[in-house]
Order: structure tokens, then C-alpha cells, then sequence
């Protein structure tokens, strides 16, 4: 493990290049390397800089990840040195074929991300509580683990081995069945559907899944809980006459022969509360704050009461906005706005939320857990299933082709190594083109990745039942025995060309006028 060749520090406002005396240390921090982990002693931090200078090629490309969920926006680019990568990088020379790179073990108590230039490379520890330094009090931090990359043969066996590494460290977990079901969001949005609508929807699921061994699931999604859409707790009753009896419901779900599954939104509530976080958020006093021990009591109790009611998923969404008042691509090198904390100033944000994530998986126990609008390396091991992309849609197929095919492309490496990757809903609606929902639809079954399918029923037809059918079944065995690869990932954000064994399938997502770009 090679060691950087300069280490910065902050504590206010400016970085402070830190002198190495054993350790390196300046303004009060004190910055520790133990065979690759990054241990910070302090007494207030906001930030720490490892500086590696060993020159890129020229041609090089780059390559790295997301905070949260990708936004169409994964692809290897030119150098740009003020482009952020977070948690992992890869550089591909063109001219030689090698590809190496860099990156953090997963669940990290920092946000990692890193900058490449034509001199080197740097990683940026954000150490932050909130949008303010973090009071450590002397304590040291064990800020994070550096893993370096080797070629491994070519970009994509690169980044595969890259993953592994950086989830050696996680403790065996059985994986979860192959993931396949239901949801009614691309149909529903939420609105105007019922516990008969619901039942539906299972029955769908199972008819097509044909008498498959591995049961599919059936997920209730947003709208089932009193005061509209995303509007927040408490999650202990459902809309009165509409979803009178939950526990009903998922023993229904149960009877029809698929497994129940419940969306819902941790750290928002429907009116101001006493542990409502102190930040920026166009709900103020209803985003929790999940550094206060009540907060995660509330979390505990609900995810028990779901356990109860019979569900055995559970989809946790919206966290990483409700603590930061962004979404991914809003964060950027500063995450959140300046000048608030969370409660507890003492813990960094990634530790927040590592505790946070830790105390879901503890509270659900045996029920399979998705994560949506989670960070994705701090959850890996703490949740089954990870959204990896913003949402598809069945209203607007651009969203689907956009968000869906890039995140598998650039984020199937960490199936089966952080989580079991959830690219998002294939629709059957009568918006969308069905010739290319199905082309997505064969290319998330043959990934062995989760499928979940939002049919509206108006939309189904016998091409549709057919390919239905022929989708979940493949999902359900767990897709191409090999595995897919796409083969143009280095020149197109949303690959074309796939391989699967020796063949290579072409699938073309464009209408017959290409890309619309105002969709």
C-alpha cells in the first residue's frame, strides 16, 4: 500500500498542508496511515486531503461513481480534474489497455470522494457533521481504508475486482433469492389505488411467474399511509377505508402466493417534531434528525410493527434527502449547505448515517431490505437490495432508457458484492413503448439483477403476457448463467451492445428520431 505525498488538513476555512513526523499533523489534526487506514485525531475537523503524485497518461480515462443513486450520469470521460468521483476511481489508457485505479473500503465513517488530474490524484475526506466541522474531541477517527487497483485484464474485470476488494471486509451474508416482483409506482404514482388494486397486483405477479419455485414478491408502494404521497409518518395505520388493516392486507398478498412488500420514508413525519432536524429542507421540523437516539427508536419501532403486520420486504426510500436537503446530483463536493449540525456534533455524518442504516437492518431482521435514495457505500451489507439509479417511468420511456440502462451498465459490478443491484422498474403502460420496455425487460432479467414490473393492467396484452412471462421466469432462475457485459461502456453512457456468453445481443433503446433531449 503506497503511502500519499502530502497530506492536507482543515479544520475552518483553508487547507493546511500537514508536516510528517511519524504521523502527519497540523492546526491541531493529526492524520495516522496504519496500512492504508486513515486515522484522524482531532479535537474539530471538517476535512482531510491524501495526495498521491504519480502522473496519468494523457489519453487516460476516467471512471467513478455516485453518492447516492447514479442520474444518468455514470461514464468514463477525459480528465478533468475538477470532476468529483465519489468513493472509487478507475483510469483506462487507451494505448496501453491497462486500467487501474483507486478507492475506500466500504462503510466508511467519512464521505470519500476523489479528484484526478495530469500529476496525480487526490482523496477528499469529508469529515463534516451536518454542514459544520465535527467536534472529535480528541478522539481518533478511523476515517477510512485506501485499497489500491491493479489491472486485472480490462476495464470491466478492472472494475469487477475493484468492488470485491472493497467489500472484502464485510461479514458473510446469505443473498437473498433472486429478487423479482411487483410495484405499482409506475402505474399508480401513488394515487387512487386500493387494497383490491393492490391484490391485483399480486395476482399478476404469480399467474406470470408461471409456478416458479422461487416465490415473487408483491410491494405496496407510496400512497398506502394518511396525508398524500412522500408526505411522511407515523407509519402505523393506513388510509382510513382504503387500507383499514395492513396486517389484512399482507396476509391477502400472502394467500394469493406472493411475498408482501412496504415502502416507506424513515425520517419524515406529517408535523413539525421535537427531534425535527435543523437544516435546510422545504420541509422544516419534519425531517428527522437520526443522530438523536429517539429518532432510532421510532425507526426500530416501526420497521417491528411491519415485521408484524406479516410484510417480509421492506423498501426504506428518501433518507439521504432528508438529511441533507439534496438529492445526489445537488450535493456535489460540498454535500449540504453551510452553517447547521446534526444534534449530536460529535459524530461525523457518515457515521450518523452508518449508525442509522444499522439499526434498519437490526429492527428488520429477517425481512429483505431495499434501499432507495441510500448511499450506497455506506449501505452495502446493510441492506439486501440497493437502488442504484434515479427513477424509470411509466409515463416518459426517456427516463427509463436514460436512468436504467446507465446505472446497470456502470453499477452492476457491485451486484452481488455490496447488494443485489435494483436498476429500477421495467413499466408495462400504455404511455411507454412496449418494444422497448421489453428490450429493458430482457436485459434486467438476463442480468440476474432485482426486477420489479409496475403492469398496469390496461396494458397488458398477450405480446406483453408473453414476454412477461419469459422475463420473470429467467429473473427467477437468476438470469444468464454467465452474466452480461456491456461491450461499449467506454464510448456510450447507455450501452447498446451486451455480451452474454459468446454472443453478443444488440439492443437499441432510441425512437425512430433518436433521443428526444427535452424529455
Amino acid at each position: 500500500m503506497r503511502e500519499p505525498s502530502a497530506v492536507f488538513v482543515q479544520q475552518d476555512d483553508d487547507l493546511i498542508e500537514a508536516r510528517r513526523t511519524g504521523t502527519w499533523s497540523a492546526d491541531g489534526i493529526e492524520v495516522g496511515w496504519n496500512d492504508g487506514t486513515v486515522e484522524v485525531t482531532a479535537d474539530t475537523v471538517t476535512r482531510v486531503a491524501l495526495r498521491w503524485s504519480e502522473p496519468l497518461p494523457s489519453g487516460a480515462l476516467i471512471l467513478g461513481d455516485a453518492w447516492e443513486r447514479s442520474y444518468g450520469d455514470l461514464q468514463w470521460r477525459h480528465q478533468q480534474p475538477e470532476r468529483l468521483l465519489p468513493w472509487y476511481f478507475l483510469a483506462h489508457d487507451p494505448v496501453t489497455g491497462r486500467t487501474t485505479g483507486a478507492g475506500v473500503a466500504v462503510q466508511p465513517n467519512a464521505f470519500a470522494a476523489w479528484t484526478v488530474d495530469a500529476d496525480g490524484f487526490t482523496l477528499w475526506l469529508d469529515l463534516r457533521n451536518g454542514g459544520g466541522p465535527t467536534t472529535l474531541s480528541g478522539r481518533t477517527l478511523e476515517a477510512a481504508t485506501v485499497q489500491l487497483f491493479d489491472d486485472a485484464g480490462t476495464p470491466w474485470q478492472t472494475l469487477n475486482a475493484a468492488v470485491a476488494t472493497m467489500s472484502s471486509r464485510l461479514p458473510a451474508r446469505p443473498e437473498p433469492a433472486p429478487v423479482v416482483g411487483a410495484n405499482n409506482w409506475y402505474y399508480a404514482y401513488g394515487e387512487n389505488f386500493d387494497e383490491k388494486a393492490v391484490l391485483t397486483d399480486a395476482a399478476t405477479i404469480v399467474e406470470l411467474a408461471d409456478g416458479h419455485p422461487v416465490k415473487p414478491f408483491s410491494v405496496v408502494d407510496d400512497g398506502w399511509y394518511p396525508g398524500g404521497i412522500a408526505s411522511g409518518g407515523p407509519w402505523d395505520q393506513g388510509i382510513p377505508g382504503v387500507f383499514d388493516d395492513l396486517a389484512g392486507t399482507a396476509a391477502a398478498i400472502a394467500a394469493i402466493g406472493a411475498r408482501p412488500g412496504l415502502w416507506f420514508r424513515p425520517l419524515l413525519v406529517r408535523e413539525p417534531n421535537q427531534w425535527g432536524r435543523q437544516g435546510p429542507h422545504d420541509k422544516p421540523g419534519r425531517a428527522l434528525d437520526p443522530s438523536y437516539p429517539e429518532v432510532l427508536d421510532l425507526v426500530r419501532a416501526d420497521l417491528t410493527r411491519f415485521k408484524d403486520w406479516g410484510f417480509e420486504l421492506v423498501k426504506h426510500d428518501f433518507s439521504t434527502y432528508d438529511v441533507f436537503g439534496a438529492f445526489g446530483p445537488a450535493m456535489g463536493s460540498r454535500l449540504t449547505e453551510s452553517g447547521w449540525q446534526l444534534h449530536d456534533p460529535s459524530r461525523t455524518t457518515a457515521e450518523i448515517l452508518l449508525a442509522f442504516y444499522r439499526q434498519i437492518r437490526s429492527a428488520a431482521q429477517d425481512v429483505v431490505l431495499i434501499g432507495c435514495n441510500t448511499v450506497g457505500h455506506l449501505a452495502a451489507g446493510l441492506v439486501d437490495v440497493q437502488r442504484t439509479g434515479d427513477d424509470t417511468s411509466g409515463r416518459d420511456w426517456e427516463r427509463t432508457r436514460k436512468m436504467g440502462v446507465n446505472t446497470l451498465a456502470f453499477r452492476l459490478p457491485q451486484h452481488g458484492r455490496f447488494f443485489t443491484v435494483d436498476a429500477d422498474c421495467v413499466p408495462c403502460t400504455p404511455q411507454t413503448p412496449w418494444e422497448l420496455n421489453e428490450r429493458f425487460l430482457d436485459l434486467i432479467a438476463r442480468s440476474g439483477t432485482a426486477l420489479f414490473l409496475s403492469i398496469d393492467p390496461a396494458a397488458r396484452t398477450e405480446r406483453t403476457d408473453r414476454a412477461l412471462r419469459a422475463g420473470i421466469r429467467l429473473a427467477l432462475d437468476g438470469g444468464d448463467a454467465g452474466g452480461i457485459e456491456p461491450a461499449d461502456w467506454l464510448v456510450n453512457t447507455t450501452p447498446t451492445a451486451w455480451r452474454s456468453g459468446g454472443d453478443t445481443i444488440d439492443y437499441d433503446w432510441s425512437r425512430p428520431w433518436g433521443v428526444d433531449p427535452i424529455s
